[in-house]
């Protein structure tokens, strides 16, 4: 049989290297670490299996091209490349972010309770208030209700570990499934779906999100989702919510969201992802955050602790395996849905 030429795209140390070049004598690994997809375009020819977070290569230069392992939970920057109008199967990253991103959100969560970022303000001015108990009381998670905007592999780790802290959570799923079907760790998630103590369908939406004291993004960016939280859905949403935003910064109408933090209509928000990002200096997320203690930016690091390359590989060798003995891959894109 012939090998299977495989190229990364990432910095994958020698260790994970030599775990995937293990799969099978007939693997052959190759790697270059790629800025862009122009630097990806010139190593295509002759590659069967493509690691890469890239969606903008020139699919006329991958020759031999069968299957794309993206990095990345999300596919909607390879959407438009021509090659998937050939048929290369395309498999996506999710399922190894649900523990950094689920750790991310409760993070942010309890900081926003407890008031943190104006606290670390005050440290760094070295003055406290007169009445820190009064002047800095913050919440309690316990008891709150969480709702959950996609109820997939991260949405069901977060779950997870909201219920664990006593919290009520709810769920909005525009697939409906009760069953989590594509990859997960041992021990992680909500794999039967049990943790909802109610669901949604997204035209439910704003009834969802006005019972929630924090609100969670974690949609794949599609055609239905893009800019879905806009002003309507956060008028609807409670004068003391949390918006936390760990998808995609399109599913969030920016303007309306500085409106809304401006002038109260909902609380807090946590923000990782941006429509542009890095986010501008002079982007006025910054400007509220500057005059308030209700906006916590970060740019994009959610999912970015020092295991994401050994998730990434103990997820690439399983769907390695797959597709070496023909089986189904695990998070496979469907092009029409998005995702």
């Amino acid at each position: 049989m012939d090998d299977v030429t495989i190229l990364s795209t990432t910095n994958l140390k020698d260790d994970l290297l030599a775990r995937l070049a293990g799969v099978s004598p007939r693997v052959v690994v190759r790697q270059s670490f790629c800025r862009t997809g122009d630097e990806v375009t010139p190593l295509l020819p002759g590659v069967e299996v493509l690691l890469t977070q890239h969606g903008d290569f020139d699919a006329a230069r991958a020759d031999r091209l069968r299957w794309i392992q993206l990095q990345t939970a999300g596919a909607d920057h390879l959407l438009g490349n021509p090659v998937l109008e050939r048929g290369v199967a395309v498999s996506t990253a999710s399922g190894i972010h649900a523990t950094p991103m689920a750790e991310y959100v409760i993070g942010v969560m309890l900081a926003m309770a407890r008031r943190l970022p104006l606290v670390c303000a005050l440290q760094r001015d070295r003055a406290w208030p007169e009445h820190p108990w009064r002047d800095l009381c913050g919440r309690e998670l316990r008891e709150e209700t969480i709702g959950i905007l996609g109820y997939g592999s991260i949405g069901r780790e977060v779950g997870r570990l909201a219920l664990s802290l006593g919290m009520r959570v709810v769920a909005l799923s525009a697939s409906g499934r009760r069953r989590d079907e594509g990859y997960h760790t041992e021990g992680t998630g909500d794999p039967e779906g049990r943790v909802p103590s109610a669901w949604y369908t997204p035209d439910q939406l704003h009834a969802f999100l006005g019972q929630c004291g924090f609100v969670v993004v974690a949609v794949p960016l599609t055609a239905d989702t893009r800019g879905m939280i806009g002003e309507e859905a956060l008028r609807a949403m409670r004068p003391d919510a949390v918006l936390v935003n760990i998808a995609r910064g399109e599913i969030v109408q920016e303007g309306a969201l500085v409106r809304a933090l401006r002038e109260g209509w909902i609380a807090a928000a946590a923000l990782d992802v941006f429509q542009e990002e890095p986010l501008p200096p002079d982007h006025p997320f910054y400007d509220v955050a500057a005059r308030r203690d209700n906006v916590l930016i970060t740019p994009h690091m959610a999912a970015m602790t020092r295991r994401y390359n050994e998730r990434l590989v103990d997820l690439f060798i399983e769907n390695l395996r797959r597709y070496l003995a023909g089986r189904e891959l695990l998070n496979r894109v469907d092009a029409a849905r998005g995702y």
